[in-house]
């Protein structure tokens, strides 16, 4: 094991001296086959921060590619200090080998002409990159090369301020994901400065806590009156299990609301989770990080396709893996968790909106 750790510290370190996008990509590559080999062989909370170790450097080598290139297209070097972003899976720590985009930007200070054209093309450019490294761009297109995600830090204290006074499904849905806003490159202090702003939002904000709850409570059914799992009836997963969005979103999105709630400035799950367990009142945190855990090993081994050194997943447990006893007995006992962490929340909302209204 020594010598497989010793390889993947040099496969690891050589992301950072990539010269090119195609470089990038093949070290990506040479790094992936890597950890797949190690998949299932050490502890889930490892496997998963050592994928997200070689994400960042992927992202942070991009950076420094995109500068580069931005110099010899003529734009020169960046007018001020700025900040990539990462939300989603990438802002909780928590990405599969075949995660898509979920990032953006931080610049200095006011708006101005000069900033608005650099980092319009950054933006773009640095998105074109990491697509062509292996990361699709995002369906929702919350991705540096979107002005909505793509702000100087004064626009995003205004942007944030805005979403939280709206307190309608969309513009929290859009605060949901700011919530898991990680740091990657850059300035690390217009991040820190952002995480404030985003945080200072939440003091004594019941009816934002309740607008956030609102949207944390609607998930998919999956599971019957019986407690038997509802697996998916139609199309081509039919027979198979959304792990992602029938288990491991509902819990992250559990968990992100009592951190919020508790002024939890984390983003990844488990970090959450060890912060809300220093106090008392929440005595299932030990079950639910149990759970989260199964959500995240099940997530990354269900089957995927490999295309020019690139996985895609469509991160559904397959009709013939749900044969597999053991695993069908440990998501049934996860999804009897979610139910009932899902229910109480749903008191929980009934009872603040009676309160506010």
């Amino acid at each position: 094991m020594e010598t497989t750790e010793w390889s993947e510290d040099k496969r690891m370190q050589s992301i950072a001296t990539a010269g090119s996008p195609q470089e990038l990509k093949g070290r990506r590559t040479a790094c992936q086959e890597a950890l797949l080999e190690q998949l299932n062989v050490i502890p889930i909370e490892e496997w998963v921060s050592r994928v997200n170790a070689m994400h960042d450097l992927i992202a942070a080598a991009a950076v420094k590619l995109c500068e580069a290139q931005m110099k010899e297209a003529g734009y020169g070097p960046p007018p001020c200090a700025y900040s990539f972003i990462v939300f989603g899976s990438a802002g909780r720590q928590e990405s599969t080998l075949w995660s898509d985009q979920d990032n953006g930007l931080i610049v200095e200070g006011e708006p101005d002409d000069v900033k608005l054209t650099y980092f319009t093309a950054f933006g773009e450019l640095l998105s074109d990159m990491l697509e062509a490294v292996g990361y699709e761009k995002c369906e929702g297109r919350v991705m540096c090369s979107e002005p909505l995600w793509r702000k100087t830090l004064t626009e995003w204290k205004e942007q944030l301020g805005s979403w939280m006074s709206q307190l309608e499904w969309e513009p929290i849905r859009y605060l949901i994901i700011a919530s898991d806003m990680r740091h990657v490159a850059g300035s690390a202090e217009l991040s820190a400065e952002w995480r404030e702003a985003f945080h200072a939002g939440f003091v004594d904000n019941d009816k934002l806590t309740t607008a956030v709850l609102r949207n944390t409570v609607r998930h998919k059914a999956t599971l019957n009156l019986l407690g038997q799992v509802l697996t998916e009836r139609f199309g081509d997963y039919a027979g198979g299990f959304d792990i992602k969005y029938g288990m491991y979103i509902p819990l992250v999105n559990i968990v992100r609301h009592l951190a919020l709630l508790n002024a939890v400035k984390d983003s990844s799950t488990l970090k959450r989770i060890s912060r809300l367990s220093e106090r008392e009142e929440y005595e299932q945190l030990q079950e639910i990080r149990g759970a989260f855990l199964t959500a995240l090993r099940m997530r990354v081994n269900t089957p995927y396709m490999v295309q020019d050194g690139l996985l895609s997943s469509s991160d559904y447990i397959s009709e013939s893996d749900l044969k597999n006893k053991q695993l069908m007995s440990e998501l049934r006992e996860s999804l009897l968790l979610v139910r009932k962490l899902h229910r109480a929340l749903q008191r929980q909302l009934r009872s603040a909106e009676r309160r506010q209204s």
